[in-house]
């Protein structure tokens, strides 16, 4: 017999929902619990990442080599002032009216070449002298500091109009001193040891009330600024309107496709966007603007560092393919040139003994052949400047060539070091202060103290000022 089937005790409807309810509810809640998030990966830059963050941060954050382009631009702006006070009692033959080089033949040369020059727009004598006495003026201001981006162009427009109207006239100076003066007005040049930045840094502690934590000085209305700024705008205004020489918007400019009207009248608005912005908009326009301009700055300074290698590089690579640099006796040829030799005598002891003459020669070559790639070598590059500069005060000297020395020693100021000028300006800071004693407690000397100027670079060293 079969073992009887056990009955399993039967259950009402309700009961069946109710037991299978806890069942039925752990369900949804197990589906309903909320999931820990996971947390994201953070994210790791890369070495070129980082490197390239850095390399932006560092060009936009600040204009660099304060000292160094404010070297420069002393160096150009005296050289060019020294010159032409010196060519004074001949500028009229050199550049003027009594010039062997006609206008006529200077305006049809130009014509050709495309060459900027406001002289050809008359023929009268008294229009050569303002324009003579403007590019002194504009030289002398420059190399103080006053109104740096004002006196920038105009130092250039002296410099290019000049030399252009004669141009058979100069040597590797004037083109040296012709295209740094296009690249100064892109810089900051006068962040530290001018007018501008002692002007700027006084009205910044008034502003402030001796606060220089980097706050933001209150405007000033800058009424010399605001004239400068007007007459050259009419100046200008009456030139463009007179179908001047030179004043085309597309064409015979300094960059293609863009004429000396365009870049002329875009820094005269330029200058006045600067100072509308900074007087009534400080806050992100004026950052916008600030970082621009820095931008401007530091690119004009890696020009002017790869014009310089270029001249020297250049000047080296074509002496070793010329069969006297190659033996050797170079050197010996102009020192027995009546035309470069201003101390006969010396120049004969030094043209007579072959083994100086063979050292002389072949070093010339070897540094300027060398000095490009030692960029990298911050103790040998010293080095190399030091033999430059040497070598350039020695043609001023031996063959009578001052201001091309001046304008090359100038072009080499890019890659001095920084602590070196800080230093330097602290012994001339000192000597100036126990020559011209004043009341008051003494305060530290500018710049000493480290590499960097002050607070005020970071904002172009011109204060708020509309022409400056």
């Amino acid at each position: 017999m079969t073992s009887p089937t056990p009955h399993q005790p039967q259950q009402t409807p309700g009961a069946q929902q109710s037991a299978q309810a806890p069942e039925s509810a752990e369900v949804p809640q197990q589906a309903q619990a909320p999931q820990t998030p996971q947390e994201p990966t953070p994210y790791e830059e890369t070495r070129i990442e980082r490197a390239i963050g850095r390399g932006f941060g560092r060009v936009t954050g600040r204009a660099l080599a304060p000292y160094q382009t404010a070297v420069i631009r002393i160096g150009f702006s005296a050289t060019w002032l020294l010159f032409l006070l010196r060519e004074w009692p001949h500028r009229a033959v050199l550049y003027g009216p009594d010039s062997p080089w006609s206008l006529d033949m200077a305006r049809r040369l130009l014509d050709g070449n495309h060459a900027f020059s406001v002289l050809p727009w008359s023929d009268s004598r008294g229009w050569f002298e303002c324009v003579y006495l403007v590019a002194i003026v504009a030289s002398a201001l420059l190399m103080l500091g006053w109104r740096t981006r004002t006196m920038s162009v105009l130092f250039m427009v002296g410099v290019i109009s000049l030399q252009n109207r004669s141009i058979f006239i100069g040597d590797g100076g004037d083109n040296v001193i012709h295209l740094m003066s296009m690249y100064l007005v892109l810089t900051r040049c006068g962040q530290v040891w001018s007018l501008d930045a002692r002007r700027a840094k006084r009205a910044a502690a008034a502003a402030s009330g001796g606060d220089e934590s980097g706050g933001t000085p209150t405007a000033s209305r800058d009424l010399p600024g605001i004239i400068l700024w007007a007459v050259l705008g009419l100046g200008l205004a009456v030139a463009q309107l007179s179908g001047n020489y030179g004043l085309d918007w597309s064409e015979g400019g300094p960059v293609p496709h863009i004429g000396w009207s365009l870049v002329l009248w875009g820094l005269w608005l330029t200058h006045g966007v600067w100072w509308a912005v900074q007087r009534y908009a400080p806050g992100e326009p004026r950052i916008v603007l600030d970082t621009l301009a820095k931008l401007a700055h530091n690119g004009a300074l890696l020009v002017i560092m790869i014009e310089v290698c270029l001249i020297y590089a250049t000047a080296g690579w074509y002496k070793i393919q010329g069969s006297r640099w190659q033996d050797g006796t170079a050197v010996y040829y102009p020192m027995h040139l009546d035309y470069f030799s201003p101390w006969p005598a010396l120049s004969e002891l030094l043209g007579s003994n072959g083994v100086i003459v063979m050292l002389i020669t072949y070093g010339t070559v070897i540094v300027q052949v060398a000095f490009p790639f030692t960029l990298f070598n911050r103790r040998l590059k010293n080095v190399l400047l030091v033999a430059m500069i040497c070598e350039h005060l020695s043609i001023a000297f031996l063959l009578g060539l001052p201001f091309f020395s001046l304008a090359m020693v100038a072009a080499d100021a890019v890659f001095l070091p920084t602590n070196f000028l800080t230093w330097l300006s602290a012994r001339v800071s000192g000597l100036r202060k126990r020559l011209f004693p004043r009341g008051g407690p003494d305060r530290p000397a500018e710049g000493a103290g480290g590499g960097e100027p002050e607070a005020r670079t970071e904002h172009g060293g011109g204060g708020h000022t509309l022409v400056g």
